[in-house]
């Protein structure tokens, strides 16, 4: 919208130029009568000053002026003349200024007294004609010049000082003049722009105001409206709920018989509020007649107090009803009259606590009629006494209110009492109690006619063809008036739970305040869950810190502690903080949602609600609890793994040291070959000695020689070896002779076949595959060292020894090596996880469980697999399948 504020301002300058000018004509009309009259009455000053030559001289020129004064204040008249002002405006003024500046001519020039003129001609104009600032600089422009110009053609200037002291004070008064008028003009300029935006203002107030009454009886069209539709469905759930409560008294379960009670309790409540609502808005529009019968006092006291005794009984509240004895049978509207009374008694009663008293009582005072009913309850604190009779409102509009209302049966109560040309007063002291007075008028008379009893307005609504229907409705509506829309005592005591923890179903706290709904909802979920309750927020908060609920269902508004409260103090404890809480609010716009999640909910749901819905979201959030609670045990047992990992990290590091030495023998065994190579060499030497010995010795000689070569031939041999193993190599592309390295394994248990265990190696020659040779080295060693550790567990039968079976053959592009021992075998069970890191069926120090994951890895890298077949008791066997030479699976053909 930038470019809006230009056009507004120049609309604006534009009114305020249509504004000026009516005023700007009138201004310029005086100024016109002004100077006729002071330029002709300047002839006594010519008379004082130049005596009568003066006179004679100058008059032509005045008379001259103030025709032309006349001729332009006639032309202001027109309409031509009013579109042109500006220009006659300055019309008015030339003659005057050129007038004063002849006679400057004509007498004295510079040293003339007549300049004073031309300042009077600036000024006046500067108060009087209102020119822009345009205007006003023309002319004194024009003033200043006519002076110098006089002054020039008058002749030579003698006085240089007083032409000076003129020409200044005409100077300072023509800026005075043209500053005076931008001023002036400025601040006319701001009023009327201030008076623009109060007329601007006071139209869109006036509007504003329109929309408001419109509004305000479309609001009371509207309430009656839906009043009266919502009548209708009512009527038609009480009528066949009232006949299945009457037809069921016997044969339904009770929990059936409950909820239909509990569904009829609350639909009269809703009808009553109904009916309020109606009569509230009748009577806001005028609508509201008032039928007047005779109404015997003492029996109506006595009735209404008969009829709320239960609710006060119920309450422990003792209830007193009184008439004074000259009150016999008054004229009256008793319809209204009962709902002032009712809505009088309910209010007292509700604010009183048990062993309080409520007096009902009926005075006749001045011609007036008083109803008071005064109670000893909490009272009204007297900055709010002005404010309950107005609609709507609530002492207690917080979340936490303990009792409930829409706030509008006062309201109800002073407009009846106003409708019958009466007033309601009420006062209170806190803690001693409240007193309200009802003044109707005693009337004298016959009553009115009663064929337009709004009764017959609400019945209508319905199917009322019948009188017994009639009967029905308006009995069924005076039923709603006498129903207390008040929790009973015994509902609002604190609920105290037994034998909580017996069951196995999680445990759910349902927090709540109205009676109804708590036992609603415990009965539907009680299936489910084990239920514990609470009536207000401190008790929610209590019983959760004492039972540990698996889940909380909770009202938002309830004494005490509200829910957002609740949730707040849950989560600042350790032991609630993980327990989900859900919301029931009867709001669901987005700040109340907000402000749910802000204080700690798990979730949230608006009235009315699915109890579907409710059961699902419980659900849910109970799994979730319990599945947090598994993985806090799960947190525990990672913990502890984490503590063996650690210890088995130890190990790792001291199997490292192992290591070390293992390359430190690697070293060790280098060096040793040189001292084996000078014993072969002087073998040799000796061997060639021999025939240098005598006959008979020679043979002896030759054999001692032989056998310390075979000897130093084995060493040499078991250390080639040893340093094949303990090279580091990473040739899995290499080809080599499987025979040959199996023949180098089996070396290396030499001194286990010493020991009566068998073997059996079945190996074809040049069978070849490719590969680390070091690696397989190290497969063979680790499966069969754990073939010895296993067989060594077993007790062979007579006749049956230990033994390892080693065979391959090559199968197409592959070669199947198996490694078969007759040991105790591998259970079934635990098949699947020997490869597993760590496992192991060994006692502690003996092993850790990371040889057979290492050799499946190293025969997974060089493009194989390892499958196993046990019989437990009789053998296990290892199935290696690795590639050939002629195999063209390669995985690591770029390394």
């Amino acid at each position: 919208m930038p470019d809006a504020s230009p056009v507004l301002a120049g609309g604006l300058k534009g009114n305020f130029q249509a504004y000026e000018q009516d005023i700007r004509v009138r201004n310029y009309q005086l100024c016109g009568i002004l100077a006729v009259v002071f330029m002709l009455a300047g002839s006594s000053l010519d008379w004082v000053v130049f005596q009568e030559e003066g006179v004679k001289r100058f008059f032509p020129a005045r008379v001259l002026s103030a025709v032309v004064s006349v001729l332009v204040w006639l032309a202001l008249t027109t309409a031509w003349g009013k579109r042109m002002h500006r220009l006659l405006g300055l019309l008015m003024a030339m003659p005057l200024i050129v007038g004063i500046a002849w006679m400057i001519y004509a007498k004295g020039g510079a040293d003339s007294p007549y300049y004073a003129g031309l300042n009077l001609v600036m000024l006046g104009a500067a108060i009087l004609m209102r020119w822009t600032l345009q205007d006003s600089i023309l002319v004194v422009v024009l003033t200043v010049t006519s002076y110098l110009l006089a002054c020039y053609f008058h002749g030579p200037i003698v006085n240089r000082s007083i032409f000076f002291n003129n020409l200044y004070f005409l100077f300072v008064t023509g800026v005075f003049t043209t500053a005076g008028t931008w001023f002036y003009n400025t601040i006319r300029f701001s009023e009327f722009k201030l008076r623009h935006d109060l007329d601007l203002n006071r139209a869109e107030l006036e509007a504003s105001n329109q929309k408001l009454r419109e509004l305000d009886e479309a609001k009371s069209r509207f309430f009656a409206n839906i009043s009266h539709e919502l009548r209708t469905p009512l009527t038609l759930l009480i009528a066949p709920l009232e006949s299945l409560i009457q037809s069921a008294e016997s044969t339904r379960p009770q929990e059936e018989r409950d909820l239909m009670a509990t569904m009829h309790g609350n639909s009269m409540r809703l009808l009553k509020l109904i009916n309020d609502l109606l009569d509230l808005v009748r009577l806001e529009s005028g609508r509201a007649q008032v039928n007047t019968k005779r109404v015997n006092v003492n029996d109506f006291i006595g009735g209404l107090a008969n009829a709320v005794g239960s609710v006060a009984k119920d309450k422990r509240i003792h209830l007193h009803s009184h008439v004074d004895e000259d009150l016999g049978t008054v004229l009256a509207d008793p319809e209204k009259l009962e709902r002032i009374c009712l809505n009088l008694l309910f209010n007292a009663l509700k604010f009183t606590a048990a062993n309080g008293h409520v007096n009902f009582s009926a005075l006749k005072t001045d011609g007036w009629l008083a109803i008071e009913v005064r109670d000893s309850g909490m009272g009204i604190p007297a900055d709010q006494l002005p404010h309950i009779f107005n609609r709507f409102w609530q002492a207690d509009t917080s979340s936490q209110r303990k009792f409930q209302g829409m706030g509008i049966g006062l309201a109800l109560v002073k407009e009846l009492a106003e409708a019958q040309g009466g007033n309601v007063v009420a006062t209170s002291e806190v803690g001693k109690g409240t007193t309200m007075t009802v003044n109707i008028p005693l009337l004298q008379g016959e009553p009115t006619a009663t064929e337009d009893d709004e009764s017959d307005e609400t019945i209508e609504e319905g199917d009322a063809d019948s009188p017994k229907n009639k009967d029905w409705i308006a009995e069924l509506y005076r039923r709603a008036e006498l129903f207390p829309a008040m929790t009973s005592l015994q509902a609002t005591l604190r609920p105290v739970e037994t034998g909580v923890g017996r069951s196995r179903k999680p445990k759910l706290l349902i927090a709540d305040d109205e009676p109804d709904m708590l036992r609603f909802l415990k009965s539907q979920l009680s299936g489910t869950f084990e239920i514990l309750e609470a009536v207000d927020g401190q008790q929610a908060v209590e019983k959760a810190a004492q039972f540990l609920p698996d889940i909380i269902l909770s009202d938002m508004m309830m004494p005490e502690k509200d829910g957002l409260q609740v949730c707040r103090e849950l989560r600042e404890r350790s032991i609630t903080r993980s327990i989900p809480v859900v919301l029931l609010t009867a709001r669901a716009d987005e700040k109340t949602k907000l402000a749910c999640l802000d204080a700690g909910a798990s979730d949230f749901l608006a009235k009315p609600f699915s109890l579907t819905e409710i059961m699902v979201r419980l659900k849910n959030l109970v799994d979730s609890r319990l599945f947090q609670k598994e993985l806090v045990v799960q947190k525990q047992q990672l913990e502890n793994a984490l503590e063996q990992i650690k210890e088995t990290e130890s190990m790792l590091v001291q199997n490292e040291k192992l290591a070390s030495l293992g390359r430190l023998s690697a070293g060790l065994i280098h060096e040793i070959n040189n001292p084996l190579n000078y014993a072969r060499q002087g073998l040799g030497i000796i061997s060639r000695s021999t025939k240098s010995l005598p006959e008979e010795e020679r043979a002896d000689f030759a054999d001692t020689v032989k056998d310390v070569e075979e000897g130093v031939n084995r060493v040499i041999q078991i250390i080639s070896d040893l340093r094949g193993f303990t090279r580091t190599t990473n040739q899995l592309n290499h080809a080599f002779d499987l025979k040959n390295v199996v023949n180098t394994c089996m070396r290396f248990f030499a001194h286990v076949w010493k020991d009566g265990i068998q073997r059996e190696v079945d190996i074809p020659e040049e069978l070849e595959i490719r590969g680390d040779s070091n690696q397989f080295v190290q497969v063979l060693i680790n499966f069969i060292q754990n073939a010895l550790d296993a067989m060594a567990t077993k007790e062979y039968p007579e006749g049956e020894t230990a033994c390892i079976k080693l065979s391959a053959f090559a199968r197409g592009d592959r070669t199947i090596f198996t490694i078969k021992d007759n040991g105790p075998g591998i259970p079934q069970e635990i098949r699947d996880k020997i490869f597993d890191p760590f496992f192991t069926t060994k006692d502690v120090g003996q092993g850790m469980g990371l040889g057979l994951s290492i050799c499946n890895r190293i025969i997974a890298d060089h493009g194989g697999r390892i499958e196993v077949r046990s019989q437990p008791g009789q053998f296990t066997e290892f199935i290696l399948e690795l590639p050939s030479t002629d195999s063209t699976h390669n995985n690591h053909a770029d390394t």
